[in-house]
């Protein structure tokens, strides 16, 4: 289970020197605590749970004289039914700390759309399929979002997978008593909207060259994550966080470390020559060694490049390059041409090179043949004769 994320939320109920008591979460479990003062001295107890609303509710009373330091005298009796709202809560405070940082940002718009369409008092096990093919529906009409504007599939297809890994997580995960959170995910084997005509676009050969062009009139940095991303097919977000450690020049290899990849895969490839002269122009850009970013942040040696520089270096290089804006096209459709380059090469090969696990994922999002290579595949077709 990931660490909880340190929070710094307290309720207060009573009066300073008379009946002051706060519930506050332990930093480090997430467990809800009560303090109180009784004859000059401070006085901890854990709540035993991390619902948010009940704790308030036992502040008020122990303020209010109706519960001792011992709660009502006596241990609670059964706790209080698991609702959507206090699932997502659990769920925010130890799972989500440990994703990316707009994955935690989608996390928590995801988490508020959801307990807004369904009700934060609501039971997760009571949740079928009609409120699934309901939600589907509001959200393709718009009716379910942050905004009002309809959807495609795609999008839906996100928002329910998040919604499982929630229910998912409460079916495999127990409370401080050992009791699941859930006995199961109420949602299980129902089929999400799939996409049919999903938005790859592939960079092609002549774009690159145009966004080659200018790209050092955009930034040193941002000619060397596009050299990198064209050459090795990695995501932006592992560019971005190269450190001088990971690079062995005299090698000519480098290491994607699996705290910077999507898929956690840490491994080693090999470079091309083009990456090799753009890792040693960042070297005498940069002028560092050791643990150092390869690709500086602009205003802090010390950290790497940040992905939204990234984007932004991308967005001024298309306006220089006089390309045409198109929907689709950003450092992805690198990763995309990486892989359709390499289609003729072994599937293991091309996984191992651009840090793909899963050989289903390469050739259902990924790979896609030019029309070159379909004539080819044509011609290559026995002829039979009359």
């Amino acid at each position: 289970m990931a660490r909880t994320k340190r929070s710094r939320r307290s309720y207060s109920a009573g009066e300073w020197g008379r009946n002051r008591v706060r519930v506050f979460p332990d930093p480090k479990t997430g467990i809800l605590q009560i303090e109180w003062r009784e004859n000059g001295r401070r006085l901890t107890r854990s709540l035993t749970h991390r619902d948010w609303s009940r704790a308030k509710r036992q502040a008020d009373e122990f303020a209010a004289g109706f519960a001792g330091p011992e709660l009502n005298g006596k241990k609670d009796a059964e706790p209080e039914p698991l609702t959507l709202g206090t699932l997502f809560e659990i769920y925010g405070e130890e799972v989500t700390p440990s994703k990316a940082r707009r994955t935690r940002q989608r996390d928590r718009v995801l988490t508020a759309m959801f307990l807004r369409f369904f009700g934060r008092d609501r039971r997760p096990e009571t949740l079928s399929q009609r409120d699934w093919d309901r939600f589907i529906r509001e959200r393709r009409a718009g009716r379910a979002g942050i905004t009002d504007r309809p959807v495609t599939n795609g999008t839906i297809e996100g928002d329910l997978t998040f919604l499982m890994a929630v229910l998912n997580w409460g079916a495999r995960s127990r409370d401080e008593h050992g009791r699941l959170f859930l006995d199961r995910n109420p949602l299980r084997g129902l089929r999400k909207p799939v996409e049919k005509n999903p938005n790859r676009v592939i960079l092609d050969d002549e774009e690159y060259r145009a966004l080659l062009r200018v790209s050092r009139q955009v930034n040193w940095r941002f000619h060397v994550a596009l050299v990198l991303a064209h050459e090795t097919g990695h995501r932006i977000g592992a560019i971005c966080k190269l450190r001088w450690t990971d690079i062995d020049l005299e090698g000519g290899v480098v290491r994607w470390r699996a705290e910077h990849e999507k898929t956690g895969y840490e491994h080693t490839t090999p470079v091309t020559d083009e990456a090799l002269a753009a890792l040693k122009e960042a070297r005498w850009m940069s002028d560092a060694t050791g643990d150092a970013p390869v690709m500086p942040a602009g205003t802090d040696p010390i950290r790497c490049m940040s992905t939204s520089w990234a984007y932004r270096f991308w967005c001024r290089a298309e306006t220089r390059a006089g390309l045409e804006p198109k929907h689709g096209r950003g450092w992805h459709s690198l990763r995309r041409k990486f892989a359709s380059d390499l289609m003729d090469q072994p599937l293991k090969v091309l996984c191992q090179l651009g840090g793909w696990k899963n050989a289903h994922t390469v050739l259902r999002c990924y790979q896609r043949a030019d029309e070159g290579q379909l004539r080819k595949a044509l011609e290559s077709r026995p002829k039979v004769r009359a």
